[in-house]
């Protein structure tokens, strides 16, 4: 038996073996044609922006993380293998010190390069099992799951592990924050947990609302990503 059919699910998940590419509709043809290349913008309420990139926490430790992954759609991917550094270290050695945050932050802004807009709680950030990962499963992140730099936040629903990851703004509120779904689907912690999948709805009928789409979902992400393989090697 495959061991990751023994673990249990968190509540309203149910278990798929594969990884599907995932997201809002609207994002199944907004995959980048090629790996940008990685810049990460640090901004916001920050005394100086600042530009990161791999070789800027070259000397910070790199982590593996096995995790389970959990779209607030309801289905999960057991046992990913994460590599990447710890956003707390990039926040203490690298943000911290360079584009010295002002003490009234509580909240990051981040978005990917494909328009993508998440929020998290900075203490949640900050947790030990976040990364800013740049491998999966031993490999190079490949396109499909964020290439080159994806946040990863386990005890988050998916929709806050924003791919092509490349820009933190710190705020001290979310008057500024857009989100890229409607506000009802957006909750601003999203811990899997709680079944927090969603503002002012109960997560028990979210998860309802939400199952009868994952099929149509996974097969248009996976059409687009079809289409965009033979687009470039056509």
């Amino acid at each position: 038996m495959d061991p990751r059919m023994t673990q249990t699910l968190p509540p309203g998940q149910h278990r798929r073996l594969d990884f599907p590419r995932f997201g809002l509709l609207r994002f199944a043809q907004r995959m980048p044609a090629q790996a940008p290349p990685l810049r990460l913008r640090v901004c916001g309420l920050v005394r100086k922006e600042l530009w990161l990139d791999a070789a800027a926490w070259a000397g910070l430790q790199r982590v593996t993380l096995q995790c389970d992954f959990h779209c607030v759609t309801g289905w999960s991917s057991a046992g990913l293998s994460w590599s990447g550094v710890r956003m707390r270290d990039v926040y203490q050695a690298l943000i911290q010190a360079q584009a010295e945050p002002d003490d009234q932050v509580a909240y990051v802004l981040m978005r990917g390069s494909d328009g993508a807009r998440a929020c998290l709680p900075l203490a949640d950030l900050l947790a030990e099992d976040v990364l800013l990962a740049d491998q999966l499963n031993g490999q190079a992140l490949g396109l499909d799951h964020g290439a080159p730099l994806r946040l990863v936040a386990p005890a988050h629903y998916g929709y806050k592990s924003v791919k092509h990851l490349e820009r933190l703004e710190f705020c001290r509120d979310l008057s500024r924050y857009r989100s890229s779904a409607w506000r009802f689907m957006d909750h601003p912690r999203a811990r899997v947990a709680h079944e927090e999948r969603g503002r002012w709805l109960p997560g028990w009928l979210l998860r309802w609302l939400y199952r009868p789409l994952v099929t149509f979902t996974v097969r248009r992400f996976a059409k687009a990503g079809t289409a965009d393989r033979l687009a470039k090697h056509g």
